[in-house]
């Protein structure tokens, strides 16, 4: 009679075992983007334009636990200086001009701070059909070699080959040092700025 009841402990154990383990997924870089949107502001901000700037080369890790969400992490970093301003909806010939001001040690000054990263610290949701979880996810975001805390809301699809995250967030550049451009003291840039960001990873091979 103490076999059967032993054997179910110890399956229902393997089971909590197996519900709460770590998988660990590299983010697929190809496949990933970060995509910045920045706006004008001013009196004459109708004469402006937006700039949309992406991040290419995405890097980072994923760990998941599906069984308790709370023990889950992300790490995030690209390089400051692979940023770059899309031609699309610039002047013609602006976007070198834009990219090298905004790369510059007016903007983000990227030969002092070669990187941009985010670290969570703690992340909490839940799962709105199987494979699917909306998550929120608080952490860091280091920018201009400042430090703050942000939240990163995800829609998160998990499959057999991985995972997709989307979202979208905004920072306001001076809570990072950076005093947003303006030209003439008319025509000036967003402190806010709308960052998108599609987040694809595939299991980590040890």
């Amino acid at each position: 009679m103490m076999m059967p009841a032993v054997a179910l402990h110890v399956l229902a154990l393997l089971g909590v075992a197996d519900s709460a383990a770590e998988v660990t997924y590299a983010v697929d870089a190809a496949r990933s983007s970060v995509v910045i949107h920045v706006g004008r502001s001013g009196v004459f901000s109708f004469a402006g334009h937006t700039h949309t700037v992406v991040a290419p080369a995405l890097q980072g890790r994923v760990v998941a636990v599906e069984g308790d969400l709370s023990r889950s992490a992300v790490h995030l970093s690209f390089e400051t200086a692979r940023l770059t301003v899309l031609e699309r909806g610039e002047p013609a010939g602006d976007a070198p001009k834009v990219q090298e001001a905004m790369l510059g040690p007016k903007v983000l000054d990227a030969g002092r701070f070669p990187a941009i990263t985010f670290e969570s610290t703690a992340v909490a949701g839940t799962r709105s059909r199987p494979g699917a979880y909306r998550l929120t996810v608080q952490g860091t975001l280091t920018l201009h070699g400042v430090t703050r805390p942000v939240t990163l809301p995800l829609a998160v699809e998990v499959g057999g080959d991985g995972l997709e995250a989307t979202g979208r967030m905004t920072v306001r550049q001076t809570d990072y040092g950076i005093d947003p451009v303006s030209v003439a003291g008319v025509v000036k840039v967003k402190n806010e700025i709308a960052i998108e960001y599609t987040i694809v990873a595939t299991p980590a091979h040890p």
